[in-house]
């Protein structure tokens, strides 16, 4: 572990540091067999499989099957959309009032390795990250302005956040010297826990969070149970409003939504039980 995080462990049990490498190894293990996509190729595999042998055959043709039906509802109903509007709209995106005194934004919107092979910043599906940080560092010139994202890949930490995102907030006209990198950190827990440790943010102070519409719940729930109170700023939103899933015949954008809703039901649940959240759907 880079020297920043064990400082920002510095204070919590002997025990702290190892618990957070093995929970976010067994994270990313996990996911990679419970992730929606992954996990209906897997049943399709299983299945094809079992149709190979004579005493498990009729289970693998429930397999199959089983999977078929998952296929065409991910394909053809807003089954992802329905999972994801309890997240979306649980935080109302409301424009800042009064004094800011900070902003944050969390990563995950970026391409490391994409910005590495090719030399130009790449940003994935939730590029509002980036816009929405921008716009209110611009209009908001006295607060303080703060990345914090390292990687959040098993293998590959060399490829950090940080880099892509300096490239496109210069792009999008935020000087470098205006923001302050947090690059250690590999999931959200994280997140919070190394951007208080470098910003000690003063008591009374009005930091606003920037993040996902999804990924905001889970997000807030952290940063309260790490004592560091901010304003929800939701962007990059999947659904519609008033509850109406947006129905996309297209199987490859509905399973992403799924998939990210997915990961956010379970990573509330997650955080609830290790205690990393005070509630297990925080709430305004």
């Amino acid at each position: 572990m880079p020297t920043g995080d064990r400082r920002a462990y510095a204070g919590l049990p002997s025990t702290a540091m190892g618990f957070a490498v093995l929970s976010f190894i067994l994270s990313k293990l996990l996911w990679g067999v419970v992730a929606p996509g992954n996990a209906l190729v897997l049943t399709v595999a299983m299945g094809a499989l079992l149709l190979r042998t004579r005493r498990w055959q009729r289970a693998g043709k429930r397999m199959v099957t089983l999977a078929a039906v998952l296929l065409l509802l991910v394909t053809y109903t807003g089954l992802g959309a329905l999972v994801a509007l309890p997240l979306e709209n649980r935080f109302p995106k409301a424009e800042p009032e009064g004094r800011i005194d900070g902003i944050i934004m969390l990563g995950g919107a970026l391409n490391p390795p994409i910005t590495a092979d090719r030399g130009d910043p790449s940003l994935n599906d939730a590029a509002e990250r980036i816009l929405g940080f921008a716009d209110l560092v611009r209009r908001h010139p006295q607060a303080k302005a703060v990345f914090t994202g390292g990687s959040g890949r098993l293998l590959g930490q060399e490829y950090k956040e940080d880099v892509t995102a300096r490239a496109a907030l210069a792009q999008a006209g935020i000087p470098d010297d205006r923001v302050i990198y947090e690059a250690q950190s590999r999931n959200t827990w994280e997140n919070a826990v190394f951007s208080k440790d470098m910003v000690k943010p003063a008591p009374g102070e009005r930091w606003v969070l920037v993040t996902s519409a999804m990924h905001m719940p889970r997000s807030v729930g952290i940063f309260r149970a790490v004592g560091w109170e901010v304003i929800p700023y939701p962007v990059d939103y999947r659904t519609r409003t008033g509850a109406k899933p947006y129905l996309r015949f297209e199987f490859g954008q509905n399973l992403v939504i799924l998939d990210d809703a997915v990961r956010e039901w379970i990573g509330l649940t997650a955080y609830w039980l290790m205690g990393r959240t005070e509630s297990l759907f925080p709430a305004p």
